[in-house]
C-alpha cells in the first residue's frame, strides 16, 4: 500500500509540473512576429458582405469555399468582423442606440450565442477556432481598441492584478468617434497592460491566428496602445498575426508599425467604386519603401463578388466594377504586394470572380518579388515594377487612370535594366506576346491594365 500511494504521488508530482510546464508562455523575442508573415497575408473576411451582422452558418460556409477552392492558392484566414460580441446587432449601421454586450466577469468580450451557437457555455471562439483549423486555414477576428464602456461602468476587475478594475485604467479623451463601444486605456495607469495581456491570453486559449485592431491609425495614431498590444501578444504564446485599421495610417508613424504591426492600412475602407482604386493607387506611392517580409502596407479588402448580402454600402450586388477595374484593382494589390482578403461573399462567386483569385503566376509575383517601385505617374499613366530575383523574371504593370480617353503607355526596357531582346508574356491570359527590343507599349482603354512577365530572350 505505501508503495502504490508512493507511486501515485510520483504520478502527482509529475502532472503537477507538466501543468506548471505547460502554463508557462515563453515571451517571443522582440521583432519575432516579423516571421510569422514571411509573405503578404490572404484570407476572406466577412465585413464587405455582413457588416456587423455575420453568424456562424455564414463563417463555416466561407471556410468551407476556401478549403475547397483557394487553400492550394495560399488563401487562409478566416476572419470574423466587427461587434461580433453583440447579440442585438443590424446591418446597415450600428446599434448603439441599446446594444446587448455579451462580455465575462473580467471585461473581455465574448462572441454572441443566438449569432455563434458553438460559444454556448464559455466556450468561445474555440469550436469555430477548431472547426476553420480541421480545414487546414487559420482563424481570425476584428476588435476595437480600448476597453469596454460597461466593463467601466460596472467597475469590472482586470485579471492577472491586485483589485484594479475597469474604472481606473479607462479614458474618455480620444474615445471612437464612430462606434462607441469602448473608452482608450490610458497606457499610463497601472493594470493597462494587464488588460490587453488578459484579452490575448483569452484569445490564444481559442486558438485565434490573426487579429484586426480597429480606430488604431486614425484620426490619429494611437502609439501607447500598439505598444501595449505588441506586448500582449508576444507575452500570449501563441503567434497572431496584427493588422492595425483603419487608415490612412500617418507617414510620420511608418517606423513605429512597420515595427509593431503586420500590416496596416493606407486609407480607409475601400468599396467598389472606381474612385477608391484611383486614390489607393496615390497613396501607395508613398509606401514603397516599407513593403518588407513580416510587415506589409495593406490597401485594405478586396470588394469584388457578391458585396453587401447585410453590409453597410450598398444593397446586395455583385460588384459595381467592370471586368477592366477589377483587374487594376487585383494587378494594383498584387505588384504592390499588399495582403489579399477577400470582401465577397465566397460561395457566391462566379467563374470570372474566382478566376481572379487563382492566377497562379500573379499570385506567385506577390508573394515572391522584392523591390517594387514606380517606374513613371505622368498623365493618367502609371507603370510600376518588380523582380523576382531568383528566377531572373521583371514584372511589369501599366495602368490607365484616366477616366475617358484610350492611352499609349510606353516603356524603355532599359529603365527595367534589360539591354538586348526581351520576352514578355501577358500575366493574367498566359499570352505570349512575343520577342521586343529597346521599348515596350501597350494601348489601354480608361481604367484598364496590363500585368507583364519579362524575361531576357535567349
Amino acid at each position: 500500500m505505501k508503495r502504490i500511494n508512493a507511486i501515485l504521488i510520483l504520478v502527482a508530482v509529475v502532472l503537477l509540473s507538466s501543468c506548471e510546464k505547460k502554463a508557462e508562455k515563453k515571451p517571443f523575442e522582440e521583432g519575432e512576429f516579423k516571421n510569422w508573415a514571411k509573405t503578404p497575408p490572404m484570407g476572406w473576411n466577412s465585413w464587405d458582405c455582413y457588416g456587423p451582422t455575420v453568424r456562424e452558418d455564414e463563417m463555416k460556409a466561407n471556410a468551407d469555399y476556401m478549403a475547397e477552392n483557394l487553400k492550394e492558392y495560399g488563401w487562409e484566414y478566416v476572419v470574423v468582423d466587427i461587434r461580433w460580441f453583440v447579440e442585438n446587432t443590424k446591418s446597415g449601421g450600428y446599434n448603439q442606440k441599446d446594444p446587448i454586450y455579451v462580455m465575462d466577469e473580467y471585461g473581455r468580450y465574448l462572441p454572441a450565442v443566438n449569432r455563434f451557437p458553438s460559444a454556448e457555455n464559455g466556450k468561445g471562439f474555440k469550436p469555430l477556432a477548431d472547426y476553420i483549423h480541421s480545414k487546414g486555414l487559420k482563424f481570425g477576428i476584428h476588435i476595437m481598441r480600448g476597453i469596454p464602456t460597461m466593463a467601466v461602468d460596472k467597475k469590472l476587475p482586470i485579471k492577472g492584478t491586485d483589485g484594479i478594475t475597469a474604472d481606473q485604467i479607462y479614458s474618455k479623451e480620444n474615445q471612437c468617434k464612430w462606434l462607441r463601444d469602448n473608452y482608450t486605456v490610458d497606457a499610463s495607469k497601472p493594470g493597462a497592460q494587464e488588460y490587453y495581456n488578459s484579452i490575448f491570453e483569452l484569445y490564444a486559449d481559442w486558438g485565434v491566428d490573426f487579429i484586426k485592431i480597429d480606430d488604431l491609425s486614425a484620426p490619429i495614431y494611437h502609439e501607447d496602445e500598439v505598444n501595449l498590444i505588441r506586448h500582449a501578444i508576444d507575452h500570449c504564446g501563441r503567434p497572431i498575426v496584427l493588422s492595425t485599421s483603419p487608415g490612412e495610417t500617418p507617414l510620420s508613424a511608418a517606423n513605429h508599425v512597420s515595427n509593431h504591426a503586420n500590416m496596416w492600412r493606407m486609407v480607409n475602407d475601400v468599396w467598389d467604386s472606381w474612385w477608391h482604386i484611383s486614390h489607393l493607387s496615390e497613396v501607395s506611392k508613398d509606401w514603397y519603401g516599407y513593403i518588407k517580409p513580416g510587415t506589409w502596407p495593406d490597401c485594405d479588402m478586396i470588394p469584388l463578388g457578391r458585396l453587401s448580402v447585410r453590409g453597410e454600402v450598398g444593397k446586395d450586388r455583385m460588384t459595381n466594377l467592370t471586368k477592366d477595374e477589377q483587374y487594376t484593382l487585383m494587378t494594383l494589390f498584387t505588384i504592390f504586394r499588399s495582403p489579399l482578403f477577400f470582401g465577397g461573399d465566397l460561395p457566391s462567386n462566379d467563374a470570372f470572380t474566382l478566376s481572379l483569385s487563382t492566377n497562379k503566376e500573379v499570385l506567385k509575383m506577390h508573394s515572391e518579388s522584392s523591390d517594387v517601385r514606380e517606374l513613371f505617374r505622368e498623365e493618367g499613366k502609371v507603370a510600376l515594377t518588380s523582380k523576382n530575383v531568383s528566377d531572373k523574371l521583371t514584372y511589369l504593370a501599366l495602368f490607365n487612370m484616366a477616366d475617358e480617353s484610350p492611352l499609349d503607355l510606353e516603356v524603355k526596357l532599359s529603365d527595367l535594366g534589360f539591354v538586348g531582346k526581351v520576352k514578355i508574356v501577358n500575366m493574367w491570359t498566359g499570352e505570349d506576346l512575343g520577342v521586343f527590343e529597346n521599348d515596350f507599349t501597350q494601348n489601354l482603354a480608361p481604367h484598364a491594365s496590363g500585368l507583364y512577365k519579362i524575361e531576357a530572350s535567349k
